[in-house]
């Protein structure tokens, strides 16, 4: 399981490009550039490398963060997966990519895809040593995809809300046919990214895809409105990061949601834990999806192996016994 927390290289590639930049205007730039994505927009709205930094030092660590807790989850179920070969899918900055190099040591080829050129010149330069060799192709997600090779590999993060709903089902059916085996959707931990990661998952299921996480099962989603499945993923923030979002904490909580799904079919499924356990004298409750629906476990202090394994169990979690 790799850190949530982004790669040292990535870190010192990310100071470098900070010498004689302004931390005010990055501050700046990074609160329009949240407004506008908060509104719906995207990253049209990045035109500069002004734009690109202040993007990258306010949403990078974040994005890392929520990629690599996907990828964990899908390497713990699947701890056979060793892909060589990645296409990622409104690559921005090269977040995902990060993350994937750093997850997966069997990766060897890395196929970046955005339209935004500020970002794309902004990916080159962080590249460092692992992604090194990587291709980065601008130009629309949906035509590039279409002329790309097939990878073992294939993953979106927080790019499918940026396009309207008939271009995400034709973008959704592109990625699984380029993806040999895996396909992993992130996106913001909010109603909305859910609802549209709920959307997409039901689309590849009926085209044979099969769900490796987080859900133990390839049924409908049991959870009814207004509760959504999300899950959330504690970083660090470096005095940079702390600057540009004016936070007074050292650290940051991602909400977050995602699936990643597989060609071939899991053969045992754990529960997930969907949401922080209640860990009382008596008992710990927990929320669980388990491969039969929702659950509400209730853990009895006498089951004292019980009661102390599911004391551990953290929100996103998979588990068994339960």
């Amino acid at each position: 399981m790799i850190s949530p927390d982004l790669p040292a290289e990535l870190k010192a590639a990310l100071d470098a490009r900070l010498q004689g930049f302004s931390r005010n205007e990055a501050a700046s730039r990074a609160a329009a550039i949240s407004r506008t994505y908060r509104d719906g927009g995207g990253s049209g709205t990045i035109k500069s490398e002004t734009d690109a930094l202040a993007y990258a030092l306010a949403r990078m660590p974040a994005t890392y963060a929520a990629v690599a807790a996907s990828l964990n989850a899908l390497v713990e179920i699947r701890p056979d997966f060793a892909p060589t070969s990645l296409l990622d899918i409104g690559a921005g900055p090269g977040t995902a990519s990060w993350a994937a190099a750093q997850a997966l040591s069997s990766l060897q080829r890395f196929v970046l895809l955005d339209a935004n050129a500020s970002l794309r010149a902004l990916a080159l330069e962080l590249a460092g040593t692992r992604l090194r060799e990587a291709h980065y192709e601008l130009g629309p997600a949906r035509k590039l995809l279409a002329d790309a090779e097939r990878a073992d590999l294939v993953v979106a993060s927080y790019m499918i809300g940026e396009i309207d709903e008939a271009e995400r089902t034709a973008l959704a059916r592109l990625m699984w046919e380029k993806a040999g085996e895996a396909l992993v959707i992130v996106e913001p931990g909010t109603p909305a990214g859910y609802a549209r990661i709920i959307a997409l998952r039901a689309q590849l299921i009926a085209a044979g895809a099969h769900v490796a996480a987080p859900c133990p099962h390839d049924e409908a989603c049991p959870l009814e409105a207004p509760d959504w499945c999300h899950f959330s993923q504690r970083l660090s923030r470096s005095r940079a990061h702390m600057q540009v979002k004016g936070a007074e904490v050292p650290f940051e909580d991602e909400r977050f949601a995602y699936v990643a799904l597989t060609r071939t079919p899991i053969a045992s499924h754990p529960s997930r834990v969907l949401a922080q356990p209640v860990v009382g004298k008596a008992e710990v409750t927990a929320k669980l999806c388990t491969p039969s629906g929702l659950s509400i476990a209730k853990i009895p202090r006498r089951a004292k192996a019980d009661y102390a394994r599911a004391r551990r169990w953290r929100w996103g979690d998979a588990v068994t016994g339960a």
